[in-house]
């Protein structure tokens, strides 16, 4: 007989798992319109998300190769900010929902108010670190010194917009926590399409160059935290009444998911780094064309990052229920058409490069550079996508030690040496060609590492029937 898997959760997390017969398990079109229907408003908000920065980028790109070069090396930077917050953002969503599943609003809403709190010191004290690091940290990024003023200029606005920016993320991660996509999503656009707006205001009609594109984010989110936190807080949402919280037990809790998962998060803008000073070694025009095309790369995988936004709520949701089967049936509906969709997407770049490369530039070494990243590189993006699903996929199961293994691999495996083997074999063309190699490697890897994990929690459940 079909069994299914239901999960206890304890105030450590530690999972206590018994078999139940299955009833009423999900159908596939079930299973689709569930997919569809928490995907959708992420899907909105993230495209808007990812549609202002590839403004930002072509206004920027307008100002000439100096301040397109800042912004990428800026870049990694804004990929090490945002993945401490999305790490905490994660572990909200985990322990919030699990909370939740114990009906207990109340103890959900204060850790509502100790994640906003831990999640804004945190990043401000890694603002800061960032700020006062500029000269060891461009050096290490490999930037010129002609580009240091252009680049201080832009961090100050850049480090509040991110500090900002990570609030009003915190602010979405309890709306997801709670079942609600649409009120994130819609706070996103809203703060994107402001960006837009603000972009060609502050930066041209105003005059501010380069620090004017931060600035207008800046503005966007204040606005974009003005509305959601009012929100949360007449939902019941959020408080920071924290008085029988228990202070220590709650933060042992975020702790556990918080740290593999931060870690996990922060992987990519280290080795960004370290790709951006392997890049770096080709000169100014390759940073560049690197830079743009990183952004584009953001821009390719929104379906990707939508799913990892909406998926983890609804496979905690099935595990609570014991659906083990209706989860593997959700990550491989997910798998098969994210790697459709995403090859999609890399024949379109690859057809449109000529075009895409006037649009975002006018500089014709920088135009060559990114023509031919675009040739190689977004045809990967399956496999880069797969990887990054079996990540979320990973942590929404409570195995977050091997979504960090999933995410140590990709990089220092299959993506870094990769790049710098074909750096060796063929310069800046072979650099891009191992970016291609190691994300179809490091999706391969990443499937095999979820599917021995399923296996494991398979395994327990047999040995635990009556648990």
């Amino acid at each position: 007989m079909p069994r299914r898997l239901l999960l206890h959760c304890s105030t450590s997390f530690k999972t206590d798992i018994r078999i139940a017969p299955v009833s009423q398990l999900p159908t596939n079109a079930s299973l689709h319109r569930q997919l569809y229907d928490m995907t959708w408003p992420m899907l909105f908000g993230v495209l808007s998300l990812m549609t202002f920065q590839l403004t930002d980028s072509a206004f920027i790109g307008q100002l000439g190769r100096d301040p397109l070069a800042a912004l990428g090396f800026t870049i990694p930077m804004q990929q090490l900010v945002s993945g401490m917050y999305v790490g905490l953002g994660i572990a909200t969503t985990a322990v919030i929902s699990r909370t939740l599943g114990q009906n207990n609003s109340d103890r959900a809403r204060q850790l509502g108010g100790l994640v906003v709190l831990i999640g804004a010191t945190l990043v401000l004290v890694l603002c800061l670190l960032v700020w006062l690091g500029q000269q060891p940290i461009l050096t290490l990024l490999g930037a010129e010194p002609e580009l240091w003023p252009v680049i201080r200029q832009y961090w100050a606005p850049w480090l509040i917009a991110a500090w900002i920016g990570a609030m009003v993320y915190f602010g979405y991660s309890l709306c997801r926590s709670h079942g609600d996509t649409k009120l994130a999503g819609a706070v996103m656009v809203a703060t994107s399409l402001l960006n837009i707006g603000l972009d060609w205001l502050y930066i041209f009609y105003f005059g501010w160059g380069l620090p004017g594109a931060a600035w207008a984010t800046a503005t966007a989110f204040s606005l974009g935290a003005l509305v959601i936190y009012p929100l949360l807080i007449k939902r019941g949402w959020l408080g920071f009444d924290l008085a029988g919280l228990q202070l220590a037990r709650a933060v042992r809790q975020l702790g556990g998911i918080m740290a593999p998962a931060m870690v996990s998060q922060m992987m990519p803008p280290m080795a960004a780094v370290l790709a951006t000073a392997l890049v770096a070694s080709f000169g100014s025009t390759a940073v560049a064309a690197w830079g743009l095309g990183s952004r584009l790369e953001f821009f390719s995988i929104v379906v990707v990052l939508a799913l990892t936004m909406s998926m983890p709520q609804m496979i905690g949701r099935m595990l609570g229920r014991g659906e083990i089967e209706s989860v593997r049936r959700l990550v491989r509906l997910a798998v098969r058409f994210l790697v459709v969709w995403q090859l999609a997407i890399g024949l379109l770049w690859l057809l449109g490069s000529g075009l895409v490369t006037e649009l975002f530039t006018t500089d014709a070494e920088v135009q060559s550079t990114l023509a031919s990243y675009l040739w190689r590189v977004p045809l990967s993006y399956g496999g880069l996508g797969a990887c990054m699903l079996m990540v979320s996929v990973c942590n929404a199961l409570g195995l977050p030690l091997r979504a960090l293994l999933i995410s140590t691999l990709r990089l220092f495996l299959c993506y870094l040496p990769m790049l710098w083997l074909g750096s060796q074999l063929n310069g800046l063309p072979g650099l891009m060609t191992g970016a291609l190699v190691g994300n179809l490697l490091a999706g391969i890897i990443a499937w095999q590492l979820y599917r021995a994990g399923m296996a494991r929690l398979s395994a327990k459940a047999d040995k635990n029937p009556t648990k």
